[in-house]
C-alpha cells in the first residue's frame, strides 16, 4: 500500500505517446519508461495534464496506467492523475485506474462549478472515503481557478486516506502556509512547478512531481539531493542551468514542445490530441538544440 513515506524524490509527469489516430503508442510508452526507470526515477505520473487527459478515451487512460504499471513492475510507484470535473466521473475513473494497475491517485480540484472551500473540503473527504486507492490533492489554480485555502488542505491532511499533494499554486506565501500546518507525518508535499522546485523543496517539499524530468531526469535528481540537504545554493545554481529548456518547454502549451524532441531519448511520438497542436517549428528546433546540450552534460542514454 502506498503511503506517505513513499511519496520522495523525482515523479516525471509524463506525456502520452500516441498515434495519429488518437491510441496509445504502447511501444513508445514503454521506451519512454525504460528510460525514466534506466534514470534512477521515484516514481511516474501518467495522465495528469501533460499527458493530455481530457483528450483521451477512458478505454485509452485505463490502457495508458495498465502499460505504465507493467513496466514499472512495482519497482517505483505509479500515480494515476484523475482530472475529471464531476464527482462520480472521477471516482469511477479511480476505480478503473485501480484495477489497471495504478498505486494512488492524484485528484484535481473539481473545477467550473466554482465551489466554496467547504465545498472543496466535502469533495475531498467524500472521494477519499470512497477511494480504492490513497489519494494525493491536485491543486492547479492557474488552470482550474480553484485555490484551496491553506486552513483546509491542513484539515484534508488529516485524512487518513489522502496521504499528499501535489502543489502548483505559484503563491510562495500560500505554499509556506501550507507546509507550516499539513500532518507532516502522513501527509507529502511535493512541488509541481518546474520553475519553483528548488524553493519548494528548501521550504518543506520532499521531492516533486516534475514536467521536464521527463526530458532530463538524472539532473532533476541531482536538485533534488543538493536541495533535500539543505544545499540550496548550489541546487539553485544547478536549475538556473536548465532554465533556458524550461522557458522552451512551456513556450506554447505542454506538452507540445516537449513530444517534439522526445525522439533524443529514444521517444518517437510527436503526435498531440485536439485541441493542442505541434509546436511552432523554431520553437521545436531550439528546444531541441538545449536539449542536446544538456544530455551531452549529463550523460543520459536511451
Amino acid at each position: 500500500m502506498l503511503t506517505s513515506q513513499n511519496l520522495q524524490g523525482i515523479f516525471p509527469a509524463i506525456p502520452t505517446p500516441v498515434h495519429s489516430d488518437d491510441t496509445i503508442n504502447v511501444e513508445a510508452t514503454r521506451a519512454l519508461m525504460r528510460y525514466l526507470l534506466k534514470q534512477g526515477i521515484d516514481g511516474i505520473l501518467p495522465l495528469g495534464g501533460t499527458g493530455e487527459y481530457g483528450a483521451l478515451s477512458g478505454a485509452e487512460r485505463s490502457k495508458m496506467i495498465a502499460v505504465t504499471a507493467e513496466e514499472a513492475d512495482g519497482r517505483i510507484p505509479v500515480l494515476a492523475g484523475v482530472l475529471d470535473p464531476g464527482y462520480h466521473d472521477a471516482i469511477q475513473a479511480g476505480r478503473d485506474f485501480a484495477d489497471a494497475g495504478a498505486d494512488g491517485l492524484l485528484v484535481l480540484t473539481p473545477y467550473y462549478t466554482n465551489p466554496t472551500q467547504k465545498g472543496i473540503r466535502d469533495y475531498f473527504m467524500r472521494y477519499a472515503d470512497e477511494s480504492p486507492l490513497p489519494v494525493l490533492i491536485y491543486e492547479i489554480p492557474y488552470r482550474t481557478r480553484i485555490a484551496i485555502d491553506p486552513e483546509v488542505l491542513h484539515e484534508l491532511s488529516r485524512h487518513e486516506r489522502i496521504i499528499g499533494m501535489k502543489a502548483c499554486n505559484t503563491d510562495m506565501w500560500h505554499f509556506l502556509r501550507t507546509i507550516a500546518g499539513v500532518d507532516a507525518a502522513s501527509f507529502t508535499v511535493l512541488s509541481g512547478e518546474d520553475t519553483l522546485f528548488p524553493l519548494h523543496v528548501a521550504a518543506g517539499a520532499r521531492g516533486g512531481i516534475v514536467v521536464t524530468a521527463t526530458l532530463l531526469p538524472t539532473a532533476w535528481r541531482k536538485i533534488h539531493q543538493l536541495a533535500s540537504k539543505g544545499k540550496t545554493a548550489q541546487a539553485l545554481e544547478l536549475h538556473r542551468q536548465l532554465i533556458p529548456l524550461m522557458t522552451m518547454a512551456f513556450a506554447e502549451t505542454n506538452p507540445g514542445p516537449m513530444k517534439s524532441v522526445m525522439d533524443l531519448i529514444g521517444v518517437d511520438a510527436p503526435d498531440m490530441l485536439a485541441p493542442l497542436v505541434r509546436p511552432d517549428p523554431d520553437l521545436a528546433r531550439r528546444l531541441r538544440d538545449e536539449l542536446k546540450k544538456q544530455l551531452a552534460v549529463f550523460e543520459q542514454r536511451a
